[in-house]
C-alpha cells in the first residue's frame, strides 16, 4: 500500500540522518514526528512535531504509534523490541530482522557469508581462552570489536603480533566480541541502495570512502572502480536486501583488494554517512529515495548530474569550515548539535565537479 504526501512519517532517533530525512519528507508534502529521548537534538528543529523519551519507554511507544501513517528509524542502536512493537501494526521499515542483524557483527557476517558473500575471517570472542584461540586461527594483524552498541571505530582495538594481547584483553574484556582478520586492500567502496515493497530496486553509483582515525573522512563518488566490481558489489547488495525482503535504503561497505576482488565489510539498514553527497549532486537524494521506498512510491532516477567529493566536518571542523572550501561549488551542511566533541560528526561539505 502507497502511504501518499499528507501523511505523518515517524522517524526514530534525533540525529542528523534524521534531520535530513524529515527535510526530504517535508519538501514531498509528508508531516513528520521525530522520537528522541534529546529535545535539542537535529532532528527535532525541523519536525512538525516531536516526541521526547526514553528509547525504552512504552507509553512514549503508544504515544508515537498512534501519530505515524508510517516509521522508520535512522541509527541501528534503537531497541528492537520498540521496532517489533511497531512492526506487528506494519508500522514501520526496514523490518526488525534486518535490524537485529545489524546490531550484532557475529550475527551480520554469518548473514553474509549464508548468502555465499565473502567477508573478512572472524571469530566469536567470549572469554579470554577463545580470545587467544581465535589468534592462533585468524592470524595477525586482526580487529577486536564489540559485537554491539560499536561506530565509527567505538570499541576496535588493532592488534599485530608485538601487541601486549594480555593487556589488550584486560583493556577490552566485558561484553561479547569479535575478532577479525584485518584485510589488505586498495581501497573501501559503499553501495547506496533502495528497495521498495514491491521489489523495486535502484542503485547509485559506488562511493569511495577515506578514513581517518577510524572515522569517515571524505567520500568520493562515483568511485574509481572497474565495471566488473561495480556489478558485483551491486549484486551483492541487492542479494542482502532481497533475502530480508528489504524496504528503504541501505548501505553495504567492501573493501577492494588488490586482486579486484570485494569482500563485504559491514551493513547499515538505513542511509549512510557515504551517502550524504547525493544530496547535491544526484536527482534524488538518498534520503528522499528513503522516503519513497518505506512509502513504496515509484523510486527516484539515482543519476548523478555532478561528481562530488563529500568531506565530514568533525569536531572543531565545523568553527573552521570555511578552510575547507575549495570552490564555489562547495554546498555546506551544519547538523546543529549543540555540544561539539572531538570525534563527533557536526556537518559536511560537499564540493560538485
Amino acid at each position: 500500500m502507497m502511504i501518499l504526501p499528507g501523511s505523518t512519517i515517524g522517524i526514530i532517533g534525533g540525529g542528523q540522518l534524521g534531520k535530513m530525512m524529515a527535510v526530504a519528507a517535508a519538501q514531498m508534502g509528508y508531516s513528520t514526528v521525530v522520537f528522541s529521548d534529546q529535545k535539542d537534538s537535529p532532528a527535532c528543529s525541523v519536525a512538525t512535531e516531536v516526541v521526547i523519551a526514553p528509547y525504552s519507554d512504552r507509553v512514549a511507544w503508544d504515544t508515537f504509534k498512534k501519530m505515524c501513517d508510517i516509521a522508520t528509524y535512522e541509527w541501528e542502536n534503537v531497541p528492537l523490541n520498540f521496532i517489533q512493537y511497531l512492526e506487528k501494526e506494519n508500522l514501520v521499515k526496514p523490518c526488525s530482522n534486518i535490524l537485529r542483524i545489524a546490531q550484532n557483527r557475529i550475527y551480520e557476517k554469518d548473514f553474509i557469508r549464508s548468502l555465499n558473500i565473502d567477508t573478512p575471517r572472524y571469530q566469536k570472542i567470549t572469554d579470554k581462552k577463545s580470545f587467544f584461540e581465535a589468534l592462533s586461527l585468524i592470524g595477525f594483524p586482526c580487529i577486536l570489536k564489540t559485537c554491539e552498541m560499536g561506530y565509527d571505530g567505538k570499541g576496535q582495538y588493532d592488534i599485530n603480533f608485538n601487541d601486549d594481547l594480555e593487556k589488550i584483553w584486560e583493556e577490552s574484556k566485558g561484553s561479547e566480541k569479535i575478532l577479525e582478520k584485518k584485510i589488505p586492500f586498495e581501497k573501501e567502496i559503499s553501495i547506496i541502495a533502495a528497495r521498495n515493497s514491491y521489489g523495486q530496486f535502484s542503485t547509485f553509483a559506488p562511493v569511495h570512502n577515506i578514513h581517518k582515525d577510524k572515522i569517515l573522512d571524505i567520500s568520493i563518488a562515483p568511485a574509481d572502480v572497474s565495471e566488473m566490481v561495480s556489478q558485483k558489489a551491486i549484486q551483492d547488495t541487492r542479494r542482502i536486501m532481497e533475502a530480508v525482503n528489504y524496504t528503504g535504503v541501505m548501505a553495504v561497505e567492501f573493501f577492494v583488494t588488490y586482486e579486484k576482488t570485494i569482500i563485504a565489510n559491514e551493513i547499515a539498514p538505513r542511509p549512510h554517512n557515504s551517502g550524504h553527497w547525493t544530496i547535491d549532486a544526484c536527482y534524488t537524494s538518498q534520503f528522499e529515495q528513503h522516503i519513497r521506498a518505506i512509502c513504496n512510491l515509484r523510486l527516484g532516477s539515482t543519476a548523478c548530474h555532478s561528481k562530488a567529493v563529500m568531506k565530514n566536518l568533525v569536531g572543531s571542523d565545523v568553527l573552521n569550515w570555511q578552510k575547507f572550501e575549495n570552490s564555489g561549488k562547495c554546498k555546506l551542511h551544519i547538523y546543529g548539535k549543540k555540544t561539539l566533541k572531538s570525534k563527533r560528526k557536526m556537518g559536511h561539505l560537499t564540493t560538485l565537479l
